[in-house]
C-alpha cells in the first residue's frame, strides 16, 4: 500500500529536479513519486526515466505535451494510487526526517481507522540569495497532533493562508470535489487550496517543517515583474474561485470553514487587484470590469460582499494610479518580511 502519492510537475527542470526527487525518496516504499514531464525541452524526461528505471516500485513517469502547472497536477491525480496526495514542485524539496514523521503519523491513523481528510504541515521559504528562511506555521490557528474539525480552527488574518505547500489531501477528497485545475495558467495553487476544503471534515495539523519552497529565481511566478505581466491569469484563477461555490453555499458551511473560505476569497481578491492595478492600461481596466460584471451576474450576494466587505474595500474606489501604488507598496512590505524576491 502506498500511503502518499507525490506528484512532481516538471518543466525544463534538469538543473534542480534531482534534489526534489531524492528528498521524497526518503519515504521509501511507503510513497510513490509521479514525475510529470510537461513538455520540457531539456533533459527532464531523461532524468525522470532514470529514476523510474532505478526505482520501478516507487517512481512513475508521465511524458506529456505542455499544459502548465495545473495540467501536471491533474495528470498526477489521475495516475495516483496512494491514500493521500501531495504536490511538490520540481525546484522545491521536502525534509527527509520530517517526511518520515509524517508517514509514521499517517500509519498510526490508518491503523486506528481515524485517518483525516486533510493533513496540514508547515512550509519554509528558502531564499537563495542570502540563505535565509521564513517558516510559515499554523500552531496558533489550530490544535496540534490531533484529529479535529473546522470548529477548532481560529480566524486567519491578512496574507496568512494555508497554501498548497502546507496541504496533503486524502486523494478521494480531490476526486469527490471535482478539483481539476485550468491548463496554461499560473497561480492555480490558489484553487487547489480552496475548492476541496468543503469536502474535508477531519483535519490534522502536524507541526513539522516539511516543505521547503525555493525562492529567488527570476522566472518564478511570485516575482513582481512576472505577476504584473500575468494579471489575466490571476483574474482567471479568481474567476474559478468565485465560481466554485455560491455565497449561499458558503454560508451553510461549518463556522470555522466558512470563515476561512471567506478569508481566502478576500485575500485573493486583494492579490488580484494588485496584479491588475500595478500598471495602468485600458485592457486592464476592461478585464477587471469584466470580472466584477461576471460575479455580479452569477452571484450578487458574493459580489456585494467582495465589493464592500473585504480587505479590498479601501482601494476599490480609489483612482487607478493611487490604487496601484498602495497595493504595490503592500506587496513590497510582504516581500521584505517573507523574502518573496
Amino acid at each position: 500500500m502506498k500511503f502518499i502519492s507525490f506528484t512532481v510537475p516538471c518543466y525544463n527542470s534538469q538543473a534542480y529536479m534531482r534534489k526534489c526527487v531524492d528528498s521524497i525518496l526518503s519515504g521509501g516504499d511507503d510513497v510513490e513519486i509521479i514525475i510529470v514531464n510537461d513538455g520540457s525541452k531539456d533533459d527532464t524526461i531523461k532524468i525522470a526515466n532514470e529514476y523510474a528505471e532505478k526505482y520501478p516500485d516507487i517512481v512513475k513517469v508521465v511524458d506529456k505535451e505542455n499544459g502548465g502547472h495545473g495540467s501536471g497536477v491533474n495528470a498526477g491525480v489521475k495516475l495516483a494510487t496512494g491514500l493521500y496526495f501531495k504536490v511538490v514542485d520540481s525546484d522545491d524539496w521536502v525534509d527527509g526526517e520530517e517526511l518520515k514523521k509524517l508517514i509514521a503519523k499517517v500509519k498510526e491513523h490508518v491503523a486506528a481507522g481515524t485517518e483525516p481528510d486533510l493533513y496540514i504541515t508547515n512550509f519554509i521559504y528558502d531564499h537563495v540569495e542570502d540563505n535565509t528562511q521564513h517558516v510559515s506555521s499554523y500552531e496558533k490557528k489550530m490544535p496540534e497532533g490531533v484529529i479535529f474539525g473546522w470548529d477548532k480552527v481560529k480566524a486567519f488574518r491578512y496574507s496568512h493562508m494555508m497554501l498548497m505547500h502546507a496541504l496533503m489531501y486524502k486523494r478521494q477528497v480531490l476526486l469527490d470535489s471535482g478539483t481539476v485545475l485550468p491548463e496554461h495558467t499560473f497561480y492555480v495553487d490558489n484553487i487547489y487550496a480552496y475548492k476541496p476544503l468543503p469536502f474535508t471534515h477531519k483535519l490534522c495539523y502536524l507541526n513539522l517543517d516539511l516543505y521547503h519552497y525555493f525562492i529567488g529565481r527570476a522566472d518564478q511566478s511570485v516575482n513582481m515583474t512576472n505577476f504584473v505581466k500575468r494579471y489575466e491569469q490571476q483574474l482567471r484563477v479568481m474567476t474559478c474561485m468565485v465560481d466554485a461555490y455560491k455565497w449561499s453555499e458558503i454560508k451553510k458551511l461549518p463556522k470555522g470553514l466558512k470563515k476561512y473560505m471567506w478569508h481566502s476569497l478576500q485575500a485573493l481578491m486583494v492579490t488580484t487587484l494588485l496584479f491588475t492595478c500595478a500598471e495602468k492600461s485600458d485592457e486592464r481596466k476592461k478585464a477587471l470590469k469584466a470580472f466584477w460584471k461576471h460575479l455580479k451576474e452569477s452571484d450578487r450576494a458574493l459580489y456585494r460582499r467582495l465589493r464592500s466587505h473585504s480587505y479590498s474595500t479601501a482601494v476599490n474606489y480609489l483612482p487607478w494610479k493611487l490604487r496601484g501604488k498602495i497595493l504595490v507598496f503592500g506587496y513590497k512590505v510582504l516581500c521584505k518580511n517573507v523574502k518573496l524576491g
